[in-house]
């Protein structure tokens, strides 16, 4: 169980440096820790269901995984969609098309929009924990 923990701490850690670069400036870097949240807290919503290996980064697989446990899960859903998206282009050059950097592409409504969706898929793993 310790070890399952880990995830969790993990993930809100992440969150808050989600938080941290947004008031930096770097909205990129929101939006990226805020997916690495989002996937680190399914991911210890799973482990800690009996789960042993979870190979994808893909927070829609996860949660497709945790409705299999849990029904509440289908309201987070297209969170996780929105999420995705961002795991890659965030933050190599060739992930955008277009002459943009990543730094450059992403702005403010992004980073808060990812945020928001991560804490809400936070809190649905902790009532989903809580039953």
């Amino acid at each position: 169980m310790r070890e399952t923990k880990k995830w969790f701490t993990q993930a809100e850690e992440d969150l808050k440096a989600a938080k941290d670069s947004l008031k930096s400036g770097h909205y990129n870097w929101a939006c990226f820790q805020a997916q690495q949240s989002a996937e680190k807290t399914l991911k210890f919503f799973l482990y800690s269901h009996g789960y042993t290996s979870i190979i994808t980064h893909s927070i829609k697989e996860l949660v497709r995984e945790c409705k299999k446990i849990e029904k509440g899960f289908s309201e987070v859903e297209s969170y996780a969609r929105h999420l995705d998206m961002f795991y890659i282009p965030t933050r190599y050059p060739d992930g955008l098309a277009g002459e943009l950097a990543p730094a450059e592409f992403y702005e403010m409504e992004d980073a808060e929009q990812c945020i928001s969706y991560a804490e809400l898929i936070s809190e649905s793993v902790k009532r989903s924990s809580k039953r």
